[in-house]
């Protein structure tokens, strides 16, 4: 059929107002690492990120006191611990001078950081701890004591220090004798059976009580052994490296303490310790703090 110019007009006008297909919109892609077959998502397990963050800024505390007599490397045991000069020691005394024999507690603060994470460490130190009595021919009767008082309020971790000093068959029956008496006196140590919260904890926490009390050596010097340097004290008959655990249990002490059971401790600590002595001073006072006239008029200064 012949077609005119008014049609041919009429078409190509018609043909201009037909509009162009539109392209599908893209579609965002699913976040990953969430499982998106979860309806419902909140997210609570952003929590631990949470937590991550919280700790990165602010960081943590940490506070250890080491108790023995005087000479028996507390100083040397807590920076070989944590691989720093934080005792008493290093920061205000000479290698070459004694620390006062005196009955006062020391305590120092420091801050480490390691991968991005601060924790502020306090050292309490007992300078010349009983060294004002004679001990000599007992299992010193002194610690027994200064243990029961304490165990009511801190988390103990008995220690042997100097184990280069001993045999291997001395070392064993002496942690059988320190175990034995430790139980006999009633001395509860960390960790606590009772404080075991599964079978999973049981089970790890029997074989850290299997080997407690740690036999230990502390050492802040670096020898060369087989190529490589190393913690170790040296000795007329070679070198003791501090974290063999063929020499010593230093090793299993650091895991411990700082590895696995950091958290641990300080919960334990603050959640139980701090709060069953809390509960007893305000028993002690009838619920309430005692109020006299000086604390009394303290209080209405500061509000």
């Amino acid at each position: 059929m012949f077609k005119g110019p008014v049609e041919s007009k009429n078409e190509a006008a018609m043909s201009e107002l037909v509009p162009e297909p539109r392209q599908k919109p893209v579609v965002p892609m699913k976040p990953t690492g969430i499982n998106t077959n979860l309806l419902g998502y909140i997210g609570i397990d952003t929590i631990i990120e949470q937590m991550r963050k919280k700790t990165m800024k602010t960081g943590f505390d940490f506070n250890i006191m080491v108790v023995g007599q005087s000479g028996l490397g507390k100083s040397t045991l807590v920076n070989t611990l944590f691989k720093s000069q934080v005792s008493r020691k290093s920061s205000s005394w000479n290698r070459e001078e004694k620390i006062p024999k005196t009955v006062e507690i020391k305590a120092i603060g420091h801050v480490i950081e390691e991968g991005g994470v601060k924790m502020k460490l306090t050292v309490i130190d007992t300078p010349g701890f009983g060294d004002q009595i004679n001990n000599e021919n007992c299992l010193r009767p002194l610690d027994l004591e200064f243990m029961k008082h304490l165990s009511k309020v801190v988390n103990i971790i008995p220690v042997i220090a100097k184990a280069d000093t001993m045999t291997l068959e001395e070392k064993t029956e002496f942690k059988q004798r320190v175990r034995k008496e430790l139980e006999v006196n009633g001395i509860e140590f960390y960790p606590q059976k009772e404080f075991d919260e599964d079978l999973e904890d049981k089970t790890e926490n029997d074989k850290i009580r299997e080997s407690m009390p740690f036999a230990v050596v502390g050492s802040d010097k670096e020898y060369q052994v087989n190529g490589k340097r190393v913690l170790g004290r040296k000795t007329p008959w070679g070198i003791i490296e501090v974290e063999n655990l063929t020499h010593c249990e230093f090793a299993l002490l650091r895991d411990f303490v700082i590895r696995t059971h950091l958290q641990d401790l300080k919960e334990v600590t603050h959640n139980i310790h701090y709060e069953t002595y809390r509960a007893k001073r305000l028993n002690d006072n009838g619920g309430l703090p005692p109020m006299t006239v000086e604390t009394e008029e303290n209080h209405e200064s500061n509000l």
